[in-house]
């Protein structure tokens, strides 16, 4: 049961959400489609997006049996009040629903993460509505996730046994990034990278229970291969780094990551630095960044025993469902 837990979902149109400037859809023909977020093109997206019968088809070509199917950050309106943002989370959560309608395509929510009580409320009720976790972003403006109304949600989460899968959003701008498409193969691992930090050295791991089922998108950014650099700094500088209570290391086994690295070294550095129950398969469909085929990483990875490869393509997933 192969299953892919980085995927995005994009509904063909939705009501106005409120304000001059917020994401709509450009109709362009009965595939085609552009974003437009203050009335500028953000991305243009085909019909992979919308469509769960071209989805569907798609990841049969693939070989994947499920795919959990997340909001597509732009969406996540954490810049709006906090009564926009729950509007918005209303509108994509409630189109989700159709989107996902078969069995193998597992929807997870968002949330207006920006005023934690009305988080909680719209988790629950997305819940009740059929959705089985939830995505959110990795900061809330200049919040990271060691903030305590991010860190309350998560408790939320815990307490529910919900998985949380965490994706970077509101890239940094400017000249040097926005050249080569930099933001994205720059500014997505840096930021996931520093998600991470901020859930170790800000304490988040010492504050939620260890049931907490949260994943990092993109592999963790760079965090495997800087570990070392981490636990050196946590036990020189401790007047400096952090407030968790032991040095990074302390808390692999605690969080997992998606399979996004597209490189087999890469991806052995994950396996070996976070253990092979700590990875799974994510593509990031239906972007054009996304691996395609999904999951050929891990099936053609040769230093995966056939277990470890089970575990990456399947089992790691189950467990991470619950």
């Amino acid at each position: 049961m192969v299953t892919d837990v980085h995927t995005h979902h994009v509904p063909r149109g939705w009501p106005e959400l409120g304000w001059s400037g917020a994401p709509r859809l450009r109709i362009e023909s009965e595939r085609e489609a552009t974003i437009l977020v203050n009335d500028r093109q953000f991305r243009k997206i085909q019909d992979d997006c919308w469509d769960p019968a071209v989805r569907l088809e798609r990841m049969d070509q693939d070989g994947v049996d499920r795919q959990v199917v997340s909001p597509t950050p732009v969406f996540f309106g954490y810049d709006r009040p906090a009564e926009q943002g729950l509007r918005v989370a209303r509108v994509f959560n409630d189109l989700a629903l159709e989107i996902c309608a078969d069995e193998r395509l597992i929807p997870f929510c968002q949330v207006p993460l920006q005023d934690p009580e009305l988080a909680c409320a719209e988790l629950d009720r997305s819940l009740a509505n059929g959705h089985r976790g939830v995505e959110i972003g990795n900061h809330v403006g200049d919040r990271d996730l060691d903030d305590p109304g991010v860190v309350e949600f998560l408790q939320h989460c815990a307490a529910r046994g919900v998985p949380v899968f965490v994706h970077p959003w509101d890239l940094p701008t400017g000249p040097r990034v926005e050249r080569w498409m930099a933001q994205w193969l720059v500014g997505m691992p840096a930021e996931t990278h520093l998600s991470i930090l901020a859930m170790i050295l800000g304490g988040v791991f010492d504050r939620v229970p260890d049931t907490l089922r949260i994943c990092f998108a993109h592999g963790g950014g760079s965090f495997a291969f800087w570990l070392g650099r981490f636990d050196n700094a946590w036990h020189r500088r401790r007047d400096l780094v952090g407030v968790s209570e032991r040095p990074p290391s302390h808390y692999l086994g605690r969080f997992s990551v998606d399979s996004a690295v597209f490189d087999e070294r890469a991806l052995r550095l994950l396996v070996d630095t976070l253990g092979e129950d700590h990875v799974m398969l994510g593509s990031d469909f239906p972007y054009p960044l996304g691996e395609s085929p999904s999951g050929s990483l891990i099936s053609k990875a040769g230093f995966l025993t056939s277990a470890a490869r089970a575990k990456l393509l399947s089992a790691n997933a189950e467990a991470f469902l619950g």
